[in-house]
C-alpha cells in the first residue's frame, strides 16, 4: 500500500492531543505488560501492520516473550496468559469490535478483577490504540524494512 497523507505533518495539533493521551496512559497505573498486550491485540484485530510491528518490538524490549507474542492471536487456546490478562484481551477485542458491544459477562469479569480506576485506564488504553490504528490504516502507514 502506498502511504497517503501525513496527519502528523498536516495537523500537528491533532498529534499533540493523541500524544497527550499516550502520556496519560503511560503514566497511569497500568502495567507495561497490560499496555503492550492491549496495543498488540487491538492492532492485530484491526490489521494495522505498522502498529503490530511497533508494539511487538516495544513488548520485546520490555521483556515480553516471543512465545506469548506469537500466541496472542490464539490466546484463548493457550495456558500462557493470566486470568487478568485473559480478561484484558477479551475486553480489548470487544471494545475494538464495538459493533458487537461489550458483553455483560466480559464487563462483569473485568469489574471483579480490577478496581474502577484500573478498569477505566484499561478502557482508555484500548480506545487510544484503536484511534492510532485507524490513523495508521487510513493513511497507509507502513512498517520500516
Amino acid at each position: 500500500m502506498e502511504t497517503r497523507i501525513s496527519i502528523t505533518k498536516l495537523e500537528p495539533e491533532a498529534l499533540k492531543v493523541m500524544l497527550g493521551l499516550d502520556h496519560y496512559i503511560a503514566s497511569s497505573s497500568l502495567t507495561k505488560t497490560h499496555r503492550e498486550l492491549i496495543k498488540i491485540r487491538a492492532s492485530q484485530v484491526n490489521g494495522c501492520a505498522y502498529c503490530i510491528d511497533m508494539h511487538t518490538k516495544d513488548a520485546r524490549k520490555a521483556g515480553e516473550t516471543e512465545q506469548r507474542i506469537y500466541a496472542l492471536n490464539a490466546w484463548r487456546e493457550t495456558p500462557f496468559f493470566t486470568e487478568e490478562e485473559q480478561v484484558i484481551l477479551a475486553l480489548t477485542e470487544e471494545v475494538t469490535l464495538i459493533q458487537n458491544h461489550v458483553s455483560n459477562e466480559t464487563y462483569a469479569k473485568a469489574a471483579s478483577l480490577f478496581d474502577e480506576h484500573y478498569l477505566a485506564q484499561i478502557m482508555m488504553a484500548i480506545i487510544n490504540i484503536n484511534a492510532w490504528n485507524r490513523i495508521g490504516i487510513a493513511t497507509g502507514m507502513q512498517p520500516a524494512l
